[in-house]
């Protein structure tokens, strides 16, 4: 059965994740309200992964939405530097397992390694969109890849449909940002 709490979660965190897509600074200030939401849902089925995660996008929240309101225009699209981008990766990686091994042996998380990839990944993803950088969009992908089985797993099947539709946000707002980059001026 699915939770007022887990609709509740999924509407305002739907609406900050396309806003977010489109460019829009005001999906700062409600993935705040989503992800505490979330943290309370998360927490419920064990996922204690993700209630660190949802702890770590509030204050990004907090982070990114004074960083995109910068200058009064803005911090413009940007690539990522490759070596930046293989350095997170690997961390990403190092972070799964050791986290994955903490929950596994302190815990009764469910899926500690899986849930601990969806952490680490996702705050890879994060960091670079609170930078706007172009490269956020792949991680997202990645990340949403992982939760819709992981979400269906625990019952949770509204998130993971959302998630399977965060999917395809990601993927059409990596084209959008690459067209506004594009048509930024230098």
């Amino acid at each position: 059965m699915i939770s007022p709490l887990e609709i509740a979660a999924n509407a305002v965190m739907t609406v900050s994740i396309v806003l977010s897509g489109r460019n829009n600074v005001h999906s700062w200030w409600l993935g705040i309200i989503g992800c505490a939401m979330f943290a309370t849902l998360f927490y419920s089925v064990n996922l204690y992964a993700d209630v660190a995660l949802q702890l770590f996008f509030i204050v990004t929240c907090v982070i990114g939405w004074l960083q995109w309101r910068r200058g009064g225009g803005g911090l413009p699209i940007s690539r990522a530097q490759a070596s930046a981008l293989a350095w997170m990766a690997g961390i990403g990686v190092l972070a799964t397992a050791g986290y994955g091994l903490m929950l596994q042996a302190y815990t009764n998380a469910y899926a500690p390694f899986i849930d601990s990839a969806v952490l680490m990944f996702s705050v890879v993803a994060q960091l670079l969109l609170m930078g706007r950088r172009l490269e956020t969009w792949p991680f997202w992908l990645l990340v949403n890849s992982v939760s819709v089985p992981l979400y269906a797993s625990r019952g949770l099947y509204l998130t993971a449909v959302l998630y399977a539709a965060y999917w395809v946000n990601a993927l059409a707002s990596w084209f959008f940002w690459r067209r506004q980059m594009r048509a930024e001026p230098a």
